[in-house]
């Protein structure tokens, strides 16, 4: 059988190309935290919770690169709604915890529901880059590429 007919079991991700464009994510997300956008200013804070939410996509992808794509998408947002979901929790050490900056990046502060639809833009983002991105080659089960 010709590695065109084979069915691809999993895909190939290159740890390194994920790792460089999540630093790239971070940059522009935080630069759009800084003032810094490419994006409307209309757009508010959203751009930035959709990179943020690009950013678990990648990280998923990253711990794990052969999982499937509908897989990625299903644990990042959950991933998402649940960090979102977590912003209505306002006990004490976990506000301490959000009055850091890493904290802040990670967890957030204060439940926004379009924040929500903002993070399945991001994620439905990365889902399309990674279709698109050629370290996203499918594999056989042999381990052949079937790319030529």
């Amino acid at each position: 059988m010709s590695a065109s007919n084979s069915v691809p079991v999993s895909v190939f991700r290159s740890r390194l190309w994920l790792a460089l464009l999540a630093v790239l994510v971070i940059a522009v997300g935080l630069a759009s935290r800084r003032g810094w956008s490419p994006f409307p200013a209309v757009l508010g804070n959203y751009p930035g919770d959709m990179l943020w939410a690009w950013l678990v996509f990648l990280c998923m992808a990253w711990l794990r690169p052969a999982m499937a794509r509908g897989r990625l998408v299903a644990a990042a947002l959950l991933i998402a709604f649940a960090v979102e979901l977590l912003q209505l929790y306002q006990v004490p050490w976990i506000q301490a915890v959000r009055a850091t900056t890493p904290g802040y990046l990670v967890l957030g502060n204060g439940f926004d529901p379009l924040d929500l639809l903002a993070y399945v833009v991001g994620i439905g983002l990365g889902a399309w880059v990674d279709a698109c991105w050629p370290w996203a080659v499918p594999r056989t089960a042999a381990g052949q590429s079937m790319q030529p």
